[in-house]
């Protein structure tokens, strides 16, 4: 059976207040953390109110993907995508291949674009040309499409590092521990479009069952539901509309530094029959290359470190090569 014939239940998720903290009140600091540990522990999901970005930068980001994808094919290839993750990914290009939750078979339907954090022509791994450390690539001819989507990257980076307290204190470490991981960060943005699938085939998804990669993902609502997610009991619910809130959820990344503390919970998109939808997933990351052991809070004798000692720039490059086609073509022409 499909996703587009089960009958899915909505499951209403915790929501945190996020307004006397981004004033500077410490005071709330705690109750936020035990509300987030509970809220990753058991969904791995949550939603943020008064987070502080505006309603217009969230509606203008929307408009702007909606204004891209429907650019003429011929536009959009010509920013394909590249060896560092950046540009344009046309539909049916991702297969996630290496997901524990479902036997992926199916390309997905959907069609993403792909920028990152900008390091610099002065950065030494630019210069080197180290993978993830490249330009990002531009639509041409889309006036205000850059300049807008920079200035949400920039915003929500931001709010991402606002919030590594929290974390923090949700997981008994020291408020600014996580604080050296994200200087000159690795925050990744991917504006997808899913086209309508009248008749959705079995195991066929607009995007198939997975969890992120990394530390933190934001996903403001899109006008279309379509996103499912898995409980601890295996069974797939959506979340509900919620007005100027922000979902957040836990990446792979973070629970494997964790020690599998903090749940990255499998997800999946189902696209709509007969209408179009456009998503924001903007992910905030650690920086890609320092060395993460296990957190010192999350392991003990009994519990040990469950994963190696790893960057998020050497997950992030397994991720990749097993979750998209594109990338075994890059590894096959480095070793032509």
């Amino acid at each position: 059976m499909s996703g587009s014939e089960q009958v899915i239940r909505t499951q209403e998720l915790p929501i945190l207040d996020l307004s006397n903290f981004l004033k500077g009140q410490d005071g709330d600091l705690d109750l936020l953390a035990d509300q987030l540990c509970k809220a990753v522990e058991e969904f791995g999901f949550f939603f943020i109110k008064n987070h502080g970005v505006s309603e217009t930068l969230i509606k203008g980001v929307f408009s702007e993907n909606e204004r891209w994808h429907s650019q003429p094919m011929e536009n959009k290839v010509a920013i394909a995508i590249d060896d560092n993750q950046r540009g344009y990914i046309q539909p049916k290009a991702t297969l996630i291949k290496h997901s524990t939750y479902n036997e992926n078979t199916n390309l997905d339907t959907n069609e993403t674009t792909v920028f990152a954090t900008d390091y610099g022509v002065d950065n030494p791994n630019r210069q080197k040309g180290k993978r993830f450390y490249g330009e990002n690539q531009w639509p041409e001819d889309l006036p205000g499409f850059k300049e807008v989507v920079q200035e949400y990257m920039s915003v929500m980076t931001n709010l991402g590092k606002t919030m590594l307290p929290i974390w923090a204190t949700a997981l008994k470490l020291d408020r600014d521990f996580f604080a050296p991981y994200f200087e000159n960060n690795h925050t990744y943005f991917r504006m997808s479009h899913y086209p309508p699938v009248p008749n959705l085939g079995k195991n066929e998804f607009g995007i198939g069952p997975h969890a992120d990669t990394g530390f933190m993902t934001f996903l403001p609502q899109a006008a279309v539901d379509g996103l499912e997610i898995l409980d601890l009991d295996g069974e797939w619910f959506r979340p509900p509309k919620m007005d100027d809130c922000i979902l957040v959820n836990t990446g792979q990344f973070l629970e494997r530094w964790s020690n599998e503390k903090f749940r990255a919970s499998p997800h999946r998109v189902i696209p709509p029959k007969n209408i179009h939808r456009y998503s924001i997933a903007l992910f905030v990351n650690s920086s890609l290359d320092p060395i993460c052991e296990c957190l010192p809070t999350c392991h003990s004798e009994s519990n040990p470190p469950k994963y190696p000692t790893e960057s998020y720039w050497d997950f992030y490059n397994w991720y990749m090569i097993n979750s998209y086609p594109h990338y075994a073509e890059f590894e096959e022409q480095k070793t032509a």
